[in-house]
């Protein structure tokens, strides 16, 4: 196969914010290789249709990407450049597959490179109110012989301690001082509910992503950005119930706010036992692979179209994802065509 899908999309530096140019040469390339819609919605992605059956699958993948410009070039059988893995060496498989497939009878397949997915996700958070699909594969990277069942959620929150202004030898707690306190507090209840639990998939993953404190005449006060990655049994509403929970101490109260930031996204988990998992290990096999499943500490567009679809969902991708994010950012062609090639079967197994 030649894989001028994938290096096209490559070369087209799109970090979030900036997709235009890549959805227009995404859209432009999907109308070449024969698909009968190619378009560019409401919210900016890149959309493409094959067929006109009643039954749906959508294969939703990210074209934007972080920033840092790689420049894009061949070493071999490795592709290098920003985004090669995460995501659109998995977004171009699905533009591939699909038209290595055509239109099935009965069937539609509605391939998405969706913006944004680098931030707030709001190309997913569009077409979750688009469609309703009888099937979703979600494209990131995990290897070509891997199906991922499962993302974590994650949560973010500033908590700040104030206190009013004291002389530095009056032997009082400050303000800074407190709120490492507080980090100790929500550290140990962390730790307390991971001890019994085995898999890092079922735990909570905490970070402390930044401190800064200063005064005035009147006032001190320090803040704590607080980070954590969620379990499935945990909802961003828990979590912050339970962050509330901790800093209202009657050692603290009235001097600790809670602040939340951004989106919150609940974790999710694929059922294990569907057609659609069937089908993708039959592809996997197919190529001569072994396939894995796999549960990713970090999330994913699955979470935020999953629970509206309410559909068999999988997440599938060429690609090594710690190779995400990294100035050396590298796909192995080889495997990229396994996953066209693995996609491919799964797709006509599915609409067979």
């Amino acid at each position: 196969m030649n894989f001028d899908t994938l290096i096209g999309l490559v070369s087209q530096y799109s970090p979030s914010g900036q997709e235009r140019g890549a959805v227009e040469w995404l859209v432009a390339r999907m109308k070449s290789l024969g698909y009968d819609d190619a378009f560019i919605d409401e919210a900016g992605n890149a959309v493409g249709v094959m067929g006109k059956g009643g039954r749906q699958v959508v294969l939703l993948g990210h074209i934007d990407t972080v920033t840092g410009k790689i420049t894009v070039e061949q070493d071999g059988i490795l592709l290098y450049g920003r985004g090669a893995v995460d995501a659109k060496g998995p977004l171009a498989s699905f533009v591939d597959a699909v038209a290595q497939v055509g239109a099935k009878d009965g069937w539609q397949f509605v391939v998405i490179g969706a913006v944004e997915e680098e931030r707030n996700s709001e190309g997913a958070r569009f077409v979750a109110t688009q469609y309703k699909p009888d099937f979703a594969i979600i494209g990131e990277p995990n290897q070509w012989d891997r199906v991922a069942l499962g993302y974590k959620g994650s949560a973010w929150a500033n908590v700040t301690v104030k206190r009013g202004q004291v002389h530095s030898a009056s032997g009082e707690e400050t303000a800074a001082e407190a709120a490492v306190e507080v980090w100790l507090k929500i550290k140990a209840y962390v730790d307390s509910f991971n001890a019994d639990k085995q898999k890092i998939f079922d735990k909570l993953l905490l970070t402390l992503r930044g401190m800064e404190s200063d005064s005035n005449d009147f006032e001190q006060w320090a803040r704590l950005k607080v980070g954590v990655r969620l379990p499935v049994d945990v909802s961003p509403e828990d979590w912050y119930e339970k962050l509330n929970e901790i800093i209202s101490d009657s050692h603290l109260q009235g001097d600790c706010h809670l602040e939340c930031l951004g989106f919150a996204i609940p974790a999710w988990g694929c059922e294990k036992n569907t057609q659609l998992v069937r089908a993708f290990l039959s592809g996997i096999r197919s190529q001569g692979g072994e396939p894995r499943f796999v549960y990713k500490t970090g999330t994913a567009d699955l979470n935020i179209v999953a629970p509206v679809w309410k559909c068999p969902a999988i997440v599938y991708g060429p690609g090594d994802s710690a190779l995400d994010h990294t100035p050396n950012e590298h796909i192995n062609l080889d495997d990229y065509q396994k996953a066209v090639n693995v996609l491919s079967a799964a797709l006509e197994k599915l609409t067979g």
